[in-house]
């Protein structure tokens, strides 16, 4: 296990502790539902509540990772984000306040244990990765990373993904070009706006 892997895995342990719901998305996800990539961060979107948030920045703070406890606060009220880093490291966690929407919602709940870095963790499944990546992409101009993973993720797990499910996601973010531009192996050529 690399020292980012045992940095995350570190946090994923505290966030059980604290009793702080979480997913591990991002390009995590992506790897290891699709194909691997490096990556300088982690994403994970977490759904606490104010007294769990409390416990986890306490558990942060004697576990030496940094985080600004106000920033981590009115991420919570605002469903924003804030970031916990490892000192020793220099890994960057980007904690992610689960949104209110409906894809948000039924995303978080359909995630799923797995085995990651030696322990079952909690993560996106394949087709909520896609969606994500795709939405991603759409809001950052067409990503070509972001494209890439979502390729990724359909040519490994294309033939388990309940394409049926995707599409009423894709459809209902307005992201259906970008969808099958993927399903024709086009990621990368995005549809005029």
């Amino acid at each position: 296990m690399t020292s980012d892997e045992e940095a995350l895995a570190r946090l994923i342990r505290l966030l059980d502790e604290a009793g702080v719901p979480y997913m591990v998305t991002g390009s995590i996800a992506s790897s290891h539902h699709g194909l691997p990539r490096a990556t300088n961060d982690a994403d994970v979107v977490i759904d606490p509540t104010p007294e769990a948030l409390d416990r986890l920045l306490s558990a942060l703070a004697a576990g030496s990772y940094y985080a600004e406890a106000d920033v981590a606060r009115e991420a919570l009220r605002r469903r924003g984000q804030f970031n916990v880093i490892d000192p020793d490291t220099a890994f960057k966690i980007d904690l992610i306040v689960r949104k209110a929407r409906p894809f948000s919602v039924e995303e978080f709940g359909r995630r799923e244990r797995r085995p990651i870095m030696g322990a079952m963790v909690t993560m996106a499944r394949p087709e909520d990765v896609i969606v994500s990546k795709l939405e991603w992409a759409a809001k950052g101009g067409g990503s070509r990373r972001q494209l890439d993973d979502a390729a990724g993720v359909l040519r490994v797990s294309g033939s388990r993904l309940d394409r049926t499910y995707v599409e009423r996601w894709v459809a209902e973010l307005g992201i259906v070009d970008l969808w099958q531009a993927l399903l024709r192996g086009e990621p990368g050529r995005l549809p005029p706006e």
